[in-house]
């Protein structure tokens, strides 16, 4: 099967730079005759709710999938199988750094702000058990690489650096780039569209499903919806969600198909003038009416 995907987190309602990215990523799917796939990321922060009214939004919209949504937190066995395969090849190890350690500890040049720097990547025996009843353990992969490359259909040949990253919390939840890139393979999702804030992410999971035996999927990072400052798009910034906004009369799909420079009433008709090449390039500004 070939699919692409859009996954969100049910921690609240879309707002219509989500929505734009969800429509986005249908479009892309089947401009490319793949299958379109909805996985529920709740392996964090979860709202009552918020599941059935993002897909209630998404089908407001004039969305349709294949198949039902698959949820990450039915999905555990397989992150735990995948976990247990790399900690017998001696690909994982423990890690007790908390995030301002990490943040305060000196990096490799070559890694950003925040990159892990390996502190607990060879110790003893005995200086884990010493950290061990301290505090539990986040599991981390270990990468024989510095930077990995991936190719994305907006932003073009993007490398970037690839650290032992974490792929189970401390509290023993599967982290989200071992999650995702596990999903993917499972699911048959060799495209990925989403949000481009998540650019900087795609060449660690690009290296790990490599490491697991699969192939990258095609990447599209795109644009992200923002407000009047400049700074992302959140629920603050006033009436942004599909209800809100259909409560003031706004045509929520017009508005976000004239975003893209795109013309129909329904997501079939935004289909059959879809180029690629043609999107907007730069994020979108949004200022709600109300």
């Amino acid at each position: 099967m070939s699919a692409g995907r859009y996954a969100p987190s049910p921690s609240g309602d879309l707002h219509v730079g989500n929505l734009r990215t969800a429509l986005l990523a249908w479009l892309w799917a089947r401009h490319t005759d793949r299958d379109f796939l909805i996985r529920v990321e709740d392996l964090d922060r979860v709202r009552p709710g918020a599941e059935q009214r993002q897909l209630a939004d998404l089908r407001a919209l004039g969305l349709d999938w294949d198949g039902e949504p698959v949820r990450q937190s039915e999905r555990l066995d397989l992150y735990d199988a995948t976990i247990a395969r790399l900690r017998d090849q001696g690909l994982v190890y423990e890690c007790f750094c908390t995030r301002r350690e990490i943040l305060e500890a000196p990096t490799a040049p070559h890694h950003p702000p925040g990159a892990y720097p390996g502190t607990c990547r060879d110790l003893t025996d005995v200086e884990r058990a010493e950290r061990r009843a301290l505090r539990p353990a986040a599991l981390r992969v270990r990468s024989d690489v510095a930077t990995f490359t991936v190719h994305d259909e907006i932003h073009g040949t993007y490398e970037g650096a690839v650290d032992d990253f974490v792929i189970r919390r401390g509290d023993g939840v599967p982290a989200y780039n071992l999650a995702v890139v596990v999903d993917d393979s499972a699911q048959g999702v060799d495209q990925v569209v989403r949000g481009d804030d998540l650019l900087a992410s795609a060449p660690r999971q690009a290296w790990l499903a490599t490491l697991l035996g699969a192939t990258p999927p095609a990447y599209v990072h795109v644009p992200l919806a923002l407000n009047a400052e400049g700074q992302r798009l959140a629920k603050r910034d006033g009436a942004v969600t599909r209800v809100e906004l259909q409560d003031t009369g706004v045509d929520v799909l017009g508005l976000i198909a004239g975003s893209l420079g795109l013309d129909g009433r329904t997501p079939e008709e935004l289909l059959a003038s879809f180029e690629p090449a043609e999107l907007p390039r730069e994020p979108w500004v949004y200022v709600p009416t109300a």
